[in-house]
């Protein structure tokens, strides 16, 4: 199973200037928890954000630049060399982002796991529009703000109704 894992805020945005929009413990609480052992995918920008791989993952990052390499990652040229190597690895893959990367890959993807943080941020990164036409929403939980954790959030689990292949042909 293909799974987008994203935090956005109300407008959808997701980052500014190839950085998150925010500090969430929580988000990042439950993003470790529902990645944890599997292979995460993401784009060149999304993994230079970051800085370094994430732990107890395979970190596989689709650049064009051929004269790019980080230790400890796997580097690939396309989306579908990222899924081919993933699927090898563990059937459930987690793709991270950035926003180009989501947009490649919401027509290839299973299921969303959303945090909908309670505000609105400058962004120049957005998500594409859930269409509800396509994703039934099947899970919510509300996390109120703290000291910890700035805004209020929900974190929402969306499935796909309408098949992968019938929605191409």
């Amino acid at each position: 199973m293909t799974t987008i894992v994203v935090a956005m805020d109300q407008e959808n945005g997701i980052g500014f200037q190839n950085s998150l929009l925010w500090h969430l413990p929580a988000d990042l609480k439950r993003f470790k928890a529902i990645t944890s052992g599997h292979p995460v995918i993401m784009g060149r920008k999304t993994y230079e954000s970051i800085g370094k791989p994430l732990p107890n993952r395979t970190n596989i990052v689709i650049s064009r630049r051929k004269d790019w390499f980080q230790e400890g990652i796997l580097i690939v040229g396309s989306i579908k060399e990222a899924l081919k190597f993933a699927k090898k690895i563990d059937e459930d893959i987690f793709i991270i982002g950035g926003g180009n990367i989501y947009e490649q890959t919401l027509e290839l993807t299973d299921k969303l796991e959303v945090t909908r943080v309670n505000t609105t941020c400058p962004a120049d990164t957005f998500f594409p529009r859930i269409d509800m036409k396509i994703w039934r929403k099947s899970g919510e939980e509300s996390v109120a703000s703290d000291e910890k954790n700035q805004f209020d959030m929900t974190f929402e689990t969306f499935e796909r109704i309408i098949p992968l292949n019938a929605e191409q042909g």
